[in-house]
């Protein structure tokens, strides 16, 4: 925080120095001249009364007291356009970017497509002098708080971004040919560079914004995008964007960044998805304090009103398109939870961060089993510590244990199977103020309350260790050595799924050098292939990463028109990613699939969802027609009778129904014609 401060402080320094030379143009052309020099004196003296018309310095005989004589206007005051919305916005004639007043936006269909900071004409001339002079002060990439990002990531996103604004069939196509190589400069790690500095990598509107100042015009606002048929919505209030925290209005590159995997990996097409952001301020003082920050200026909203902003906005996306499935992406702790619940039994809306990580850390560890040898079912013989207890820890404490209920375990003896800690050590009943999702796993044993993670693991020897703490380096090298010293029956599971990679809880390279190799290991962030002492191939590396299920779940659901993404559905597709890991990836010990196969990947899990939802009433459309080509069969592939018709048929028509992004011929439609 302190950096971004100074920094500011040295951008405004800068900006200040830049006023006095180029920003005074922002007055007008003569105001800047006249303050240059006083009225001129030359020889010719035609030429001098011409310069000192042209400053507007002694080109009137009242004096300022006097009222000047009418002049009528040889140029128009003002410019009619035929234009408004996108249209307008991607004009370079009429298009004022982030100067258009509220009358203007209101007026032009812009409200929600710019953000809901202003800039005038002599702040753009600012940021655009200051990056003519020298490159704008940013955080820079290798911010140790960004996890890996190089400048080399840095200069590689704008070249792809430079081109999405171009030609979007070309990106998308280039992006789904090398989608291992670029997923890390589209979205995480390189995401998080980009959402630290986007109100200086700002250059073309991209998305809607919803702030808090628009309330009561949100229904109308929503009708201000182009697209009437939208199927994928993701949005954030910029609270928490991976581990940089509240980023207030920048947190969009979050939802842009997300839809081009949802496009890449699971098909959908880019002119049907939706990145928002919902600005109810921000706490981030060097952001507000920042010239260039285009959203809200004011602290964050909280308690009733935030809610108030948050369902009408819900309600306003929802009423225009009603099918669509809604992301919740990057919320803080206090609202993520709460707000998957308030909706979830009302539209068809999903959290990546509680149920996509839960559903990839239970795959993950199913995917453990398989490396290993057992049956799913040795699930509910696990002894599991869980360090990190927010939204997303208690979304996979939740899941798995459910999945040990599966198993045959009641749900009092599946919680007994879990130790969560938090930033205060070990999280027994004693703890005060404990929310009702989190008592239901605390340990009952209140005198252990507070315990370390290394007192943790030296008592009662865990079979399985997860992260999701954010804590870069917790789990330690003496806190791994015991828990492999205590695994003697079956190899020791570490999954540090913080990311970006300084805050993941241990690198690969130290999680199989300090087990010699035995532990199964699968990160939140990419890792490098670890060569281990005494030589040997290099071993790659799992990673623990979202874009395996969350793609192909929300594919299922818009497909399938369920209407709803419940337990039974993710668990069901947790337990059908680790079968599509090869022989070959069991023996590496990968617990997940190869990503080169993503688009095959998403159709797999979309189809399982999609038969899961027809086991319990949620299937319909097109996809229920397909599905019950054989009859009605559910079987699924992970069924013992194999693959029926019906679920060829629904698979089928899923591939058939994804963007595949190849130019095709265009016609030329006459206006008011197929509108």
């Amino acid at each position: 925080m302190q950096y971004l401060i100074q920094r500011n402080r040295e951008t405004a320094c800068r900006v200040r120095g830049l006023r006095d030379t180029f920003c005074l143009a922002a007055r007008g052309p003569r105001a800047a001249l006249q303050a240059q020099q006083p009225e001129y004196h030359h020889p010719d003296r035609l030429f001098a009364y011409t310069l000192n018309l042209v400053r507007g310095v002694g080109s009137r005989d009242t004096s300022e007291q006097e009222l000047p004589a009418y002049a009528a206007p040889l140029q128009r005051p003002c410019i009619a356009v035929r234009k408004t919305g996108y249209d307008l916005l991607h004009d370079p004639w009429s298009n004022k970017g982030m100067s258009f007043p509220p009358e203007e936006r209101e007026r032009l269909r812009l409200r929600g497509l710019l953000p809901p900071g202003h800039l005038d004409m002599d702040l753009q001339k600012q940021r655009l002098m200051e990056e003519y002079l020298r490159p704008l002060a940013m955080v820079p990439p290798e911010d140790s708080r960004l996890g890996g990002v190089t400048s080399e990531m840095a200069r590689r996103w704008a070249l792809l971004q430079a081109l999405q604004d171009r030609n979007e069939t070309l990106f998308y196509s280039i992006l789904t040919q090398h989608f291992v190589e670029m997923a890390p400069i589209i979205y995480t790690p390189t995401v998080g560079w980009v959402c630290a500095n986007y109100h200086k990598l700002y250059r073309r509107p991209r998305g809607m914004y919803f702030s808090s100042e628009d309330r009561g015009n949100m229904a109308a606002m929503a009708y201000n995008w182009p697209q009437d048929d939208v199927h994928a919505i993701v949005v954030t209030d910029g609270s928490r964007i991976l581990g940089l925290g509240d980023l207030g209005v920048n947190g969009l590159g979050i939802p842009i960044g997300k839809l081009d995997l949802y496009c890449a990996a699971g098909g959908f097409s880019p002119s049907h998805v939706l990145p928002v952001v919902v600005d109810v301020g921000t706490d981030n003082e060097a952001l507000r304090q920042d010239p260039l920050y285009a959203g809200l200026r004011s602290s964050r909203l909280t308690g009733p009103d935030y809610y108030r902003v948050m369902d009408e906005f819900v309600a306003a996306v929802m009423s225009r398109w009603p099918r669509a499935v809604l992301q919740f992406e990057d919320f803080s702790s206090q609202h993520a939870a709460s707000l998957l619940e308030r909706y979830r039994h009302h539209h068809c809306v999903f959290n990546d961060d509680i149920q996509g990580t839960a559903a990839t850390a239970l795959a993950g560890l199913y995917g453990a089993l398989r490396v290993m040898g057992k049956p799913y079912s040795e699930l509910a013989e696990q002894r599991v510590v869980v360090v990190g207890a927010g939204s997303a820890g208690m979304g996979v404490v939740q899941l798995v244990a459910a999945a040990m209920e599966k198993h045959g375990l009641s749900p009092s003896e599946a919680a007994s199977r879990f130790w969560m800690l938090d930033r205060k050590g070990l999280i027994t009943t004693r703890r005060p103020g404990l929310q009702p999702h989190v008592r239901g796993f605390a340990r009952v044993e209140q005198s252990e309350d507070g315990q370390s993670l290394l007192e943790v693991v030296e008592r009662v020897h865990p079979t399985m260790l997860v992260g999701l703490s954010g804590a870069g380096g917790i789990f330690t090298e003496q806190v791994v050595r015991t828990l492999d010293r205590h695994c003697s029956h079956q190899r020791p599971v570490i999954f540090p799924m913080s990311n970006p990679t300084a805050s993941m809880e241990c690198t690969a390279e130290q999680a199989l050098t300090w087990t010699e190799g035995r532990a199964i290991f699968a990160g939140g962030s990419p890792q490098p292939p670890v060569r281990l002492p005494g030589g040997g191939e290099p071993r790659p590396v799992a990673q623990a990463n979202n874009m395996y299920l969350f793609p192909g779940i929300a594919l299922g659901a818009f497909i399938g028109r369920t209407g709803i993404i419940n337990e039974d559905m993710l668990m069901t597709v947790a337990e059908a990613l680790p079968n599509m890991i090869s022989e070959e990836g069991l023996r590496q010990g990968l617990v997940y699939p190869r990503l080169e196969d993503i688009r095959a990947i998403s159709a797999r899990i979309a189809l399982e969802l999609c038969v899961t939802a027809h086991r319990s009433g949620h299937l319909n459309g097109p996809a229920r027609e397909a599905l019950a080509a054989d009859g009605g069969g559910v079987g699924g592939f992970s069924s013992s009778r194999g693959v029926g018709e019906g679920e060829k048929s629904l698979l089928n028509f899923i591939v058939r129904s994804m963007f595949w992004p190849e130019y095709k011929s265009l016609v030329l439609l006459p206006r008011g014609v197929g509108e």
